[in-house]
Order: C-alpha cells, then sequence, then structure tokens
C-alpha cells in the first residue's frame, strides 16, 4: 500500500520541474524482482515503485531512478556501486549511483570520484531521500 506522505512529496514534486513517471509495478512483480536476486528492497522503496516503476526527476539535469519492469532496471550487480553489500537503484546526472544496503532502508549517494559515501548524502529511507532532492540537486525550493 502507498502511504499518504509518499503520495503528498510526489504531488510536490510534480510542481517542482518536469518529471517522467513511469507506470506502476505491483506487487506480486515485486516479490518475484526480490526472490529471483535474492535482495529485500527497502519497503520505502517498494512504495514508490507501486506509484512508478522508476522515474525522471527534475529534468534535465536531475536524477533517474531504476524499477524492476521499465528501463532502466535495476542490476543487482551494477558494478558502479562501492562493493557487493549495495544495489544501484539510480543514478544523479554527474553519473554517480544512488544505492540502497541490501535488506535495510538507508538510501546514499555514492560518490564515485572519491570513492566513499558522504555522510551528509545517507538518507534513514527512500522518503527522507526525496525529501532532501531540492538540497540534493541544488534546487530551490
Amino acid at each position: 500500500m502507498v502511504s499518504g506522505e509518499l503520495k503528498l512529496i510526489i504531488d510536490e514534486l510534480n510542481t517542482q520541474g518536469k518529471m517522467v513517471f513511469h507506470e506502476a509495478t505491483t506487487e506480486e512483480k515485486i516479490t518475484t524482482f526480490e526472490k529471483k536476486n535474492n535482495v529485500v528492497l527497502p519497503s520505502k522503496y517498494k512504495e514508490w515503485l507501486l506509484l512508478s516503476d522508476g522515474g525522471e526527476f527534475f529534468l534535465p539535469a536531475g536524477i533517474q531512478l531504476y524499477g524492476i519492469e521499465h528501463k532502466p532496471v535495476i542490476n543487482v550487480n551494477d558494478k558502479s556501486r562501492p562493493n557487493d553489500d549495495y544495489i544501484v537503484i539510480g543514478a544523479l546526472a554527474s553519473g554517480d549511483p544512488i544505492i540502497c544496503a541490501k535488506d535495510i532502508e538507508e538510501i546514499a549517494i555514492y560518490n564515485q570520484e572519491s570513492g566513499r559515501i558522504e555522510d551528509d548524502e545517507i538518507y534513514d529511507d527512500f522518503i527522507a531521500f526525496l525529501k532532501h532532492l531540492h538540497d540534493l540537486l541544488g534546487i530551490g525550493g
């Protein structure tokens, strides 16, 4: 089930710039993806997938989120992640991946150039990440 809080955030984001949201996926398809790939996606990210199976924010120079059906699809073996403990679920326009640690709620940005995750780019969950997009991208909001 999709929370009212997530719907409000998406409505607000839609007023902030050009967004492209893909068609939603289903709980059954998420479960199948997780079993096939031996992962558990963060619960708040799964909520997002039930609203939009990936998409793009703040076009043209924003972020891209991956889905489980619509391209680009999450690749659990993506080589841009820091190590095998993480899953890449999106990317900034800079190319830095948006990651989640396997089996926990945290979302983070992996700075490929410095080879680390900055403390101020770790979010408790996907909703906290969405709430900080303006700051992350340097967009007034």
